[in-house]
């Protein structure tokens, strides 16, 4: 509020506020000066008297020779002024500012601040007016393109709030517009929203001039801009040119900035929308009656009737076959073998963990490409964190043990031997540890070791009560699933005892 002017009749509603008593803090609250500026206010009425309620305020003439009366001020002289002449000479050959403060210190040793040369580049040298020149377009030539901000509509039958945009395409000579209300501003509408003003029109111009939009240009650039690579595949197969404005300069496009205020004033204010799919029918009653049949600004005809008579026979026309409605993302696979896209993952070769690839996705169909080779195809899923996987994707550890469920263990336990279901059986009955990948690993045993060996080893586990992987595998490791068992050691124990014992009597020695 410093910066602020004011006016004389803003200073006699403060001065009268004073006269009623109220406080700087009470004038200020009420928006109508900031303390400072009030206090400054006061000195100046008390000093001339307006404050006494018996003294009739001045008029503006008096009020404005008070106010506005000159200020005393240092003079400042700015340490640039000595290179006057050459710092505007650099400045109207185009260089900025930091430039030049920079020459003035290489080349005459200047001292100064670049805060001086900037100010007095500010103050000596004002900025030119640009001059701008009208475009003109025939017909069928091009279309301008933008997104405008939307109402939030309620939809009568679920009662969702949905934020909108409405999409504008224009055709410049005859300015007939096409308009649609959308959810969100990706690439598959951007596609989309084409397509239909395509169908709209009947016709393809020759060229499409667009904003910046992060769904049409990945890389905002005045020379070489980078186009979205599902966008760039769509202009192919229409037949069009795409038309991006340099960076900051939305007059290029005037025509559709014009359409989009257009929209904003004539078609959204005043109207209810039940649903989404009941504005875009709404929009296209509007578009061919209302908006249609309005004398137009600048042609000082109606846009539908010059598009009829005019442009519509000149569009290029609409292909056999339109182009898939695509678009295209680099994704980076992680390391479950998965690439995720629109909260939904897709399974690719697990050999391309870490890898980046392209991914394209249509209406239907999700694809993956890695160095333009098809690696992975799958239906598009819709319901997010739902997973799409290939069995074939996964490495071969990971495809063992989903395809090597508890059904198959006993199952293949039983083929082994009674005793090696019966660990399998009792692993498999623990109500705390998941044993699936013990039990895995103890029936993939049989491979090195054999069936026998493995049944063999299981019961002398089972004898021990060891229900370990490790004890069937060191067990066949050192060769001891035929040892004797504990029960048979414990037999031949008594046996020896009673046969062979030290102080055993012999039935010949007691017949004496």
């Amino acid at each position: 509020m410093a910066n602020r002017k004011f006016e004389m009749y803003q200073y006699r509603q403060i001065i009268f506020q004073m006269r009623q008593g109220q406080s700087d803090r009470q004038i200020s609250k009420s928006g109508l000066a900031g303390r400072s500026k009030c206090q400054s206010i006061r000195a100046l009425a008390t000093q001339h008297g307006w404050l006494d309620m018996v003294v009739e305020l001045p008029n503006d003439n008096v009020l404005a020779k008070v106010m506005n009366a000159p200020k005393r001020t240092s003079v400042c002289v700015s340490s640039a002024l000595p290179y006057r002449d050459t710092v505007l000479h650099w400045h109207h050959q185009g260089i900025n500012a930091k430039t030049i403060y920079n020459g003035l210190v290489s080349r005459y040793g200047y001292s100064g601040s670049y805060d001086s040369v900037y100010r007095f580049i500010r103050k000596h040298a004002p900025t030119a007016i640009k001059a701008t020149v009208p475009l003109h377009f025939e017909p069928a030539e091009a279309a301008q393109v933008d997104f405008g901000q939307g109402p939030k509509i309620v939809d009568s039958a679920t009662g969702e709030v949905i934020k909108t945009w409405f999409f504008v395409m224009t055709l410049c000579f005859s300015r007939h517009m096409y308009v649609e209300l959308v959810g969100d501003q990706k690439v598959e509408t951007w596609l989309g929203c084409h397509r239909r003003a395509f169908e709209f029109f009947g016709g393809v111009p020759g060229k499409i001039i667009i904003d910046n939009a992060k769904c049409a240009i990945i890389k905002a650039c005045r020379y070489n801009p980078t186009v979205q690579r599902a966008y760039g595949d769509y202009a192919q197969g229409y037949g069009f040119i795409i038309s991006p404005c340099p960076p900051r300069e939305p007059q290029m496009k005037g025509r559709v900035e014009s359409g989009v205020k257009y929209v904003k004033g004539s078609f959204l204010p005043l109207r209810s929308f039940r649903s989404l799919s009941d504005a875009n029918v709404q929009a296209q009653e509007w578009l061919l009656s209302v908006a249609g049949n309005r004398k137009h600004g600048s042609t000082y005809e109606k846009p539908l009737v010059l598009f009829e008579q005019t442009e519509r026979y000149l569009l290029n026309p609409l292909p056999s076959t339109p182009p898939q409605l695509a678009s295209w993302e680099k994704v980076k696979v992680h390391g479950d073998c998965h690439v995720q896209y629109a909260k939904c993952r897709y399974s690719v070769p697990y050999r391309l963990v870490g890898q980046t690839l392209w991914m394209k996705v249509s209406e239907n169909m999700v694809q993956l490409y890695h160095q333009h080779e098809l690696v992975a195809q799958h239906p598009r899923l819709c319901k997010p964190g739902k997973p799409s996987t290939i069995e074939g994707h996964l490495p071969p550890n990971a495809k063992a043990y989903l395809m090597r469920d508890p059904t198959w263990c006993r199952r293949r336990a039983a083929e082994i031997g009674t005793h090696c279901e019966a660990l399998v059986t009792h692993l498999f009955a623990d109500k705390v540890l998941d044993n699936l990948r013990a039990v895995q690993g103890i029936l993939a045993l049989s491979k090195h070791y054999g069936n026998a060996r493995l049944n063999a080893a299981c019961q002398r586990a089972i004898a021990f009560n060891s229900y370990r992987y490790m004890t069937v595998k060191q067990t066949l490791k050192r060769g001891l699933e035929y040892e004797a068992l504990p029960e048979e050691q414990a037999f031949d124990y008594l046996a020896n005892a009673y046969t062979q014992g030290r102080f055993i009597r012999h039935e010949a020695d007691t017949q004496h």
